[in-house]
């Protein structure tokens, strides 16, 4: 961090058109300007503030100015908050610019890799971090930075996440703190809706990845339309000098006119063996996938620890990723080898092999049919139900989709709580149910996760595969606006199976 003047911060606002107007009363321009933060508990003495979201309110300026806050940023004036106001016309975007500036553009000294899709985010972002992770294990390095869906390691901060990709001003200290502590990489996951409003403006990636796209987050406080989420989508290709891209995806042809604005292209491919990187011969071996790679007229083999027919494509995508920055091929088969992802295709058997439960985060359509998909081929004879919910106030069309989906594939559905946040469980759970009813299939509605879960347990009184998603291994539970500690999906299914192995 530069320690830079106010000043400086509100000639760098001018010089991009940020400024709304020329600032009421005098501003400390001569400050140095110690922290920047949106948060009103995290403020120390010399903090330029920034007032910013829906649930933003006075009093919470209020709070940063006892704290230490000497200024702050709006789109409007507050002035029982006594301190001066910077007017900007785009808070969003002024935080974002402004978080790159404190941090002094970090991404321009370590390589940020960048994946984004409807479907497979997390999967790919951590088999590219075993990957690295090996690979710097072998060369001396230290352990590579994540920011996901899951959780977040800077070298610094290690903690769960609550957002697939932070707020700008989070986003550039962790990208900060990775480059202070000496990691030489970090792979995050780049949402569509971090892309749509501003949270990586200004990020250079050293590599950005596009896997897939389906119908999702449509809402009206997400994307108003489809449209609007693919063109937030392929914003990602703006901001790589390589773009990684899977020739499967739907809507290819629009995928790979976008890419030619990154400087360079990777493909990657089951399908067609003209990708830089193809893959094929995908087979089961005790629980592990195999499947061989072409590439530049090589073929090898690789192996993958964790269940789902669906996670080749995440590793050819991880592949791909690594090989363009030269990790030798070794390291690719070990780091794929080892790689696990919390709550991702994690699986429980009870102890007489009757159950297999498999927590997995699937909580969209193309992932719900891939998971049905995969638990179908790799256990055939087995009975299927399913644990699931949607959350509050976004992707509404889920409730929909997943429900039909659910009811047109499963036995037996089991709806729950998944994130309700501002609404109300019960109706989010009704909305659920009349899809799945609508194909037939019997459901039972339970909103206490843990019950659920092990009500899906009890009722497994022949072979059966218990999928348990949404979740993961998150151990907070979104009511109203908090965030409330719960177990994890994990801890539910393993305790169920406790009691269920006694009896």
């Amino acid at each position: 961090m530069s320690g830079r003047r106010l000043s400086e911060y509100v000639a760098y606002l001018e010089e991009n058109g940020l400024l709304a107007e020329e600032p009421a009363g005098a501003l400390p321009v001569d400050r140095t300007v110690e922290h920047l933060s949106f948060d009103s508990r995290d403020v120390t003495e010399g903090t330029l503030f920034v007032c910013k979201g829906e649930h933003f309110r006075q009093e919470f300026l209020v709070s940063a100015a006892r704290s230490g806050a000497f200024c702050y940023l709006s789109e409007k004036e507050y002035p029982a908050a006594g301190i001066p106001c910077i007017p900007v016309k785009d808070v969003r975007k002024s935080m974002a610019m402004l978080a790159n500036f404190h941090y002094e553009d970090p991404w321009t000294r370590i390589p940020v890799i960048g994946i984004t899709g409807t479907k497979g985010k997390s999967s790919t972002a951590y088999f590219v971090k075993s990957v690295l992770d090996c690979y710097m294990e072998k060369t001396g390095g230290k352990e590579t930075g994540i920011i996901s869906s899951i959780d977040t390691y800077d070298g610094r901060e290690r903690f769960e996440s609550h957002l697939t990709t932070p707020e700008p001003i989070d986003l550039e200290r962790h990208l900060s703190n990775a480059l202070e502590e000496g990691l030489s990489f970090v792979t995050m996951e780049v949402s569509s809706q971090a892309l749509k409003y501003d949270r990586v403006l200004g990020v250079r990636f050293a590599a950005g990845a596009f896997l897939n796209i389906d119908y999702d987050h449509i809402s009206p406080i997400e994307h108003p339309d489809w449209e609007d989420y693919f063109t937030s989508k392929l914003a990602l290709f703006r901001q790589c000098e390589k773009a990684v891209v899977n020739l499967d995806s739907d809507h290819i042809d629009r995928v790979l006119k976008a890419a030619e604005e990154a400087g360079s292209l990777i493909t990657f491919s089951e399908k067609d063996e003209n990708a830089d990187f193809f893959g094929f011969n995908v087979r089961k071996d005790r629980e592990d996938t195999v499947f061989c790679v072409r590439s530049g007229g090589e073929v090898r083999e690789y192996r993958l620890g964790v269940p789902g027919l669906f996670n080749v494509s995440n590793a050819l995508a991880a592949i791909a990723i690594c090989s363009s920055f030269g990790v030798p091929a070794e390291c690719i088969y070990d780091g794929l080898l080892r790689a696990r992802v919390p709550g991702r295709m994690e699986m429980y058997p009870s102890a007489d092999g009757k159950i297999i439960s498999i927590v997995d985060y699937a909580h969209n359509r193309l992932s719900f049919e891939k998971l049905f998909d995969s638990v179908r081929i790799e256990y055939p004879d087995r009975r299927v139900v399913i644990v699931f919910g949607c959350p509050g106030r976004k992707a509404l069309d889920r409730r929909h989709d997943l429900g039909q989906i659910a009811g047109m594939r499963a036995d037996h559905v089991f709806i729950t709580e998944e994130d309700p946040g501002e609404e109300d469980v019960n109706d989010i759970c009704a909305q659920i149910a009349s899809s799945v009813a609508e194909q037939g299939c019997p459901y039972t509605i339970l909103t206490d996760r843990g019950d659920a879960i092990r009500a899906a347990v009890d009722s497994s009184d022949v072979p059966t595969v218990i999928l348990i998603t949404g979740k993961g291994a998150e151990t907070r539970e979104k009511r109203g606006t908090e965030y409330i500690p719960v177990p994890s999906d994990v801890e539910y299914v393993t305790e169920a199976l406790r009691e269920y192995d006694a009896r």
